[in-house]
């Protein structure tokens, strides 16, 4: 049996909290479908095309070296609708401290009486991801910044290339 998880966020851009729960996802399943949000009233900086291809460059050789199938797909709508669609069985959730905590434990108890069958996962961010959010990574490379240390190489690169000129 196949236990498949669903990561899913906006990954706008992905940083390396995203890559330290992708990091963890092996030891619960042997597919990992990460859900990119699209949400039509927000302008992300990345396209979710965009976003989609980032994140399969960053995760894919990690997941693979795990022997974790990756799958890297968009949804817009109910998370929890996108990860039955997807056939998982469980959603994963990073935690950094006590407010992830207590949001996605009101997700949790959400998505347990919409959809049963999916048990929600909380995986602790390791202590050098903890501070990393996708907004702060976003500000320092839009003020020149150096956001080397909280994302993948190719996202600051695909950084440099939004914020060049």
């Amino acid at each position: 049996m196949t236990r498949t998880g669903f990561f899913s966020g906006s990954f706008d851009p992905m940083t390396n909290g995203h890559l330290d729960v992708i990091e963890q996802a092996p030891a619960l399943c042997d597919r990992l479908v990460i859900g990119v949000g699209s949400n039509p009233n927000k302008q992300g900086l990345f396209t979710v095309e965009e976003r989609l291809d980032l994140i399969r460059e960053a995760a894919a050789p990690i997941l693979k070296k795990a022997h974790c199938r990756l799958e890297v797909v968009s949804f817009s709508g109910l998370a929890v609708e996108a990860a039955r669609a997807a056939g998982a069985t469980l959603i994963l959730k990073g935690l950094r401290d006590s407010t992830d905590f207590n949001y996605e434990m009101q997700m949790a108890g959400m998505n347990g009486a919409m959809a049963p069958e999916l048990k929600t996962v909380f995986l602790p961010a390791s202590s050098p991801v903890r501070p990393i959010t996708a907004t702060l990574v976003r500000q320092i490379a839009a003020m020149g910044g150096d956001a080397s240390p909280f994302a993948p190489p190719n996202v600051i690169a695909a950084l440099k290339a939004k914020f060049a000129g």
